[in-house]
């Protein structure tokens, strides 16, 4: 049960666990409410049979005491039970889908829009934080506890019992055979919310570059229609739903008529006397109200299948596992038959060797979209290969897990990501364990120092988001101080110099000449000047190893590296005639 419960409602096995004790409490609590019917019944009773005595007042006095307590005790163990234990499972939820995100392939990434997974661990988690505290527990709680009532309810008179269970089955089968329509209007109002959600932060993303071009005013039209069809679906949800609920709620009320007319047949014929006549109209109108409610949180869970079903496609994706053990001599890197593709039938390496030798500066270049970014991305396993090996000194990386093997490598990524923090703790994520000292010796080498002693804080100034107060050559040299004080054997650079002036980059070069020494180097570079310095030119095309070797040797006997080479010296010397 408890792994059904977890693969049911996306759950942990506390949670699941959790889940049972709250409809438990729920149980107890719906039962907790029957108790003062049945002291009222037996008060009718008392009445009936010559009035309440002295004793029975005593009787009846700790009696309602008693059921206050009770009430209370089942009503704290309740809410206890269900939103305390929620909430905590809530938190847990999040982390967990935080934990496989950190540990599925970067490729996943690339099929899910940001806001759709942003969503999914907000959104559809309070989604389901709400389900598990209001709909599931009394839901269950509702349905065993009228089916304990209705049980003791054919112990006094079968007929009577029937005339006020016959409409539950139906009531319920309304609702429940609806479920497939209240999936798909579910789904539908939630991939209208998930399209609004990227549309409002593309918009806050690109906001400078619709400024630009005048833009505006075209693109909030786009978004207006996007919050229009959300409040449309949502609308056609809630109708739905709507829909289908009442109408079993409808069903309930014909409850209390079928017992009032069998009851009235039955007393007029003798059969039954006022009291139970009374007692089945008191429970009847005391079973029905929670039933409606039951009616509503079935409704709401079933609404849930589509929240559930894009977590569990987080949580049911293939991770990347391995020993956690370094088993390489050396760090030379070597690509053998390497392919690769991020969707099926779109192939991005095909038969890709090479190596990279440790000591060396291995330069990849080639047209855009030949496969040089996917090059180094894989080289540190951001995405698994589809065929070949690819190895770090005789280690096979796809046998290592993912973190343990990034402890190898230093990575200048060419999209730089910085946090809204100080200049001194983004680049200490390169190595969190280092002294301030470690720091701005590794931010001196960067050459930060230029522009962070004119902040008003020093290297303790806040960037802000994405490190928004600093320009794009600021920027890039703090990525690159974070490579020198990680210090690893390996380094990836990935146009690293590319927002760089010419000076900078001049002294950017002479630091990375000091960094690389003995390291295995891995540098995607657009400009010759970068590339001509290299011990090992690759270039890629379309996929594949076009050419490789020497620089000097392929501008002799290369096609496209001596084209390349050619192309940019004419750029360079562009100008306005």
């Amino acid at each position: 049960m408890i792994q059904t419960l977890q693969r049911r409602f996306a759950l942990s096995r506390q949670g699941a666990v959790d889940l049972i004790k709250g409809c438990i409490a729920c149980v107890v609590q719906d039962i907790s409410f029957m108790f003062p019917v049945g002291l009222l019944y037996s008060l009718v009773l008392d009445m009936m049979n010559g009035g309440v005595t002295g004793k029975r007042i005593g009787f009846y006095v700790i009696g309602v005491l008693a059921c206050l307590c009770f009430i209370f005790v089942a009503t704290w163990f309740q809410y206890n039970a269900t939103y305390l234990a929620t909430y905590v499972e809530s938190g847990v939820r999040r982390i967990t889908l935080a934990e496989q995100l950190r540990k599925i392939p970067l490729s996943f990434f690339g099929k899910k829009d940001l806001a759709d997974l942003t969503n999914s661990i907000m959104g559809d988690c309070a989604t389901l934080e709400t389900a598990f505290s209001h709909y599931v527990p009394a839901l269950a709680g509702s349905l065993i506890s009228t089916t304990l009532i209705g049980l003791c309810l054919f112990a006094y008179d079968w007929r009577m019992a029937l005339a006020a269970v016959w409409v539950l089955p139906i009531a319920f089968m309304i609702t429940f055979f609806s479920s497939r329509i209240q999936e798909y209007f579910n789904r539908k109002s939630v991939e209208a919310t998930v399209a609004l959600e990227s549309g409002v932060q593309e918009c806050i993303e690109c906001l400078q570059d619709l400024k630009a071009n005048n833009a505006e005013v075209d693109y909030l039209k786009g978004l207006d229609q996007k919050i229009d069809r959300v409040e449309k679906r949502h609308i056609i949800t809630e109708l739905g739903t709507a829909l289908f609920v009442v109408s079993s709620t409808l069903i309930l009320k014909f409850g209390i008529a079928t017992v009032a007319l069998t009851g009235s047949a039955l007393l007029i014929r003798g059969e039954i006397d006022i009291p139970l006549f009374f007692m089945f109209l008191l429970v009847a109108s005391r079973l029905y109200a929670p039933l409606e409610g039951a009616l509503q949180n079935l409704a709401a869970i079933i609404s849930t299948r589509t929240n559930i079903n894009r977590m569990n496609e987080i949580l049911d994706h293939p991770i990347q596992t391995g020993s956690d053990t370094l088993t390489n001599k050396g760090y030379d890197i070597v690509f053998d038959h390497v392919a690769f593709a991020y969707n099926t039938g779109e192939t991005v390496l095909r038969d890709v060797s090479f190596t990279a030798k440790q000591g060396q500066v291995t330069a990849l270049v080639g047209p855009s979209g030949g496969g040089k970014t996917t090059v180094s991305r894989l080289a540190a396993r951001f995405w698994d290969i589809n065929s070949g090996k690819i190895t770090v000194g005789g280690m096979d990386i796809s046998k290592v897990e993912p973190e343990k093997l990034l402890s190898l490598y230093s990575i200048v990524f060419q999209d730089v990501t910085l946090f809204n923090n100080t200049i001194m703790e983004n680049i200490r994520i390169g190595r969190k364990d280092a002294t301030d000292e470690e720091v701005i010796a590794a931010a001196r080498l960067a050459n930060c120092e230029e522009f962070a002693r004119k902040l008003p804080d020093g290297y303790n100034s806040m960037i802000g988001e994405n490190g928004c107060e600093l320009s794009g050559g600021e920027r890039q040299r703090i990525s690159i101080a974070r490579a020198f004080l990680k210090n690893a054997p390996v380094i990836l650079l990935d146009e690293a110099t590319a927002s760089l002036d010419v000076e900078n980059e001049t002294l950017i070069q002479a630091a990375l000449s000091r960094l690389i020494k003995d390291k295995t180097v891995l540098v995607i570079a657009h400009r010759m000047r970068t590339v001509s310095g290299a011990d090992k030119v690759v270039v890629l095309s379309d996929g594949s190893v076009a050419e490789q070797g020497l620089p000097e040797e392929l501008m002799n006997t290369g096609k496209i590296y001596p084209r390349m080479v050619k192309l940019q010296t004419i750029s360079q010397n562009w100008g306005i005639s």
